[in-house]
This record gives C-alpha cells, sequence and structure tokens, in this order.
C-alpha cells in the first residue's frame, strides 16, 4: 500500500492511507481486499488484469446465478458463458444479486448454473473475498434461462 501511495502521489494523484482504507470498506461491491497485515491491497476478483488471487478451489452450492442481458441469452445458451474481458465468469448465490447485475447491461434475465453437477464433472470454482463466485467458463448444458425477478 506504501508504494502505491507513494507512486501516485508522486505522479500526482495524492491520497493518503486513509483514503485508501475508506475505498476499500465503503466500496459497495467489495473489490478490494486487504492482506491479514494490512500492508497490501488487491483486487477481491481479477477482471481484465491478470491477478493471482490465491483463492483455493471449492464445492459451489447447488444453483449459481449469472446475470445478464436478454439480449445475450441466445449466444449464451448455445455457446456456454465466456469469461470474455475477464479472467473468469462470474457468478452469484442469489437471484437478486444476479439480476442486479443483468440491470447494467440492458433488460435483464438471470442464468442458472448447476454448479453442484459441473463441480462433480471437474470444474473448479472458487469463492472471492467479495462473496463472487468464480470459475473458467460455464458449457451450455450447465445452464437454464430463469424468469427475471419481478
Amino acid at each position: 500500500m506504501d508504494d502505491l501511495i507513494d507512486k501516485s502521489n508522486a505522479s500526482g494523484t495524492r491520497f493518503s492511507r486513509a483514503d485508501l482504507l475508506n475505498v476499500v470498506e465503503t466500496s459497495d461491491k467489495k473489490r478490494f481486499s486487504l492482506s491479514d497485515d494490512g500492508q497490501r491491497i488487491r483486487a477481491a476478483q481479477g477482471h481484465s488484469v491478470t491477478v493471482e488471487l490465491g483463492l483455493i478451489a471449492q464445492e459451489p452450492p447447488q444453483i449459481l446465478y449469472h446475470g445478464t442481458a436478454t439480449r445475450f441469452v441466445d449466444a449464451i445458451l448455445a455457446d456456454g458463458l465466456k469469461p470474455q474481458s475477464r479472467q473468469q465468469v462470474h457468478l452469484s448465490a442469489d437471484e437478486a444479486t444476479a439480476y442486479s447485475v443483468g440491470q447494467r447491461h440492458g433488460k435483464p434475465t438471470i442464468l442458472k448454473i448447476e454448479a453442484l453437477r459441473m463441480h462433480a464433472k471437474g470444474f473448479k470454482f472458487f469463492l472471492a473475498d467479495n462473496g463472487v463466485w468464480l470459475t473458467d467458463h460455464v458449457p451450455a448444458e450447465f445452464l437454464a434461462a430463469s424468469s427475471p425477478l419481478r
């Protein structure tokens, strides 16, 4: 954290350790986490930048959810879920979160993922610090469209 603060301040983006801790604590999506000693900060889950999260594969719940826009559903049901520009596919443990994610991209649809069945067939799942489930991809055979909330 000290290197990040020093280099940012030197390049003209000024903030303090307290500012950085405030961002970590108040981020609604909990995108960042601190090391146990409070000296390092990292992404809670990888996005477009390669990040080694050090997560251990876990058994997922029976069903996980993915929110998307309705315009993408046919392609996803044909080809499966792919990480696109992210490192891994992001999945939610509840439909409400998936719905919220889907709304960001247009009219939302929630997809159900047979996560436990995938796991039994050898697919790995990881639980990020912020509660997002991660996997490398979801083949179409494990997907089903769900009716959106509301």
